[in-house]
């Protein structure tokens, strides 16, 4: 029986210390960063170099060798995550609903719009983390876990 638990951040800008605190609560197998800012991805991966971290650019980051989206296998479920704004999630999630069924992601991950939400739509599980740094919502973060084929999702607050 495998079990794989994935921490899932984004839109941290500059808040490692919630990032670090989740990571500690968790205790996750790999670490998701959706963008803004890739330097604090850089410091939590740095704290914790045995947790493998994932992570992709956003708006925020400047120029960057990070692509602001990429696809990954995880246990045999296929993400595409992206940090949203290039296809342009603000407005709607038309382009990233789109790309990650012409992809065959199971999970897409994005963040950006600094909105949590977590939800199935067919057999396409979507997540926005929110953000670390909170605002207009409360700080949160996502905890994806994967067993034997099963995908549970889940939006936690700090």
């Amino acid at each position: 029986m495998t079990k794989i638990k994935l921490l899932i951040l984004s839109d941290s800008h500059g808040n490692v210390s919630r990032m670090l605190d989740a990571a500690e609560r968790e205790a996750p197998d790999t670490i998701i960063h959706l963008g803004d800012m890739i330097r604090d991805a850089q410091e939590l991966s740095r704290a914790y170099p045995n947790i493998p971290l994932e992570s992709v650019s956003g708006n925020c980051d400047g120029w960057t060798a990070i692509p602001p989206e990429r696809e990954l296998t995880i246990d045999n479920v296929r993400f595409l995550i992206g940090h949203g704004h290039t296809w342009k999630v603000k407005s709607g999630m038309d382009t990233a609903l789109c790309t990650a069924r012409g992809c065959g992601a199971d999970i897409l991950l994005y963040g950006h719009t600094h909105s949590p939400v977590c939800y199935r739509q067919g057999n396409l599980w979507v997540m926005n983390p929110g953000t670390v740094l909170g605002g207009r919502s409360d700080p949160s973060y996502g905890v994806i876990e994967l067993k034997d084929g099963a995908i549970s999702c889940e939006l936690r607050s700090f």
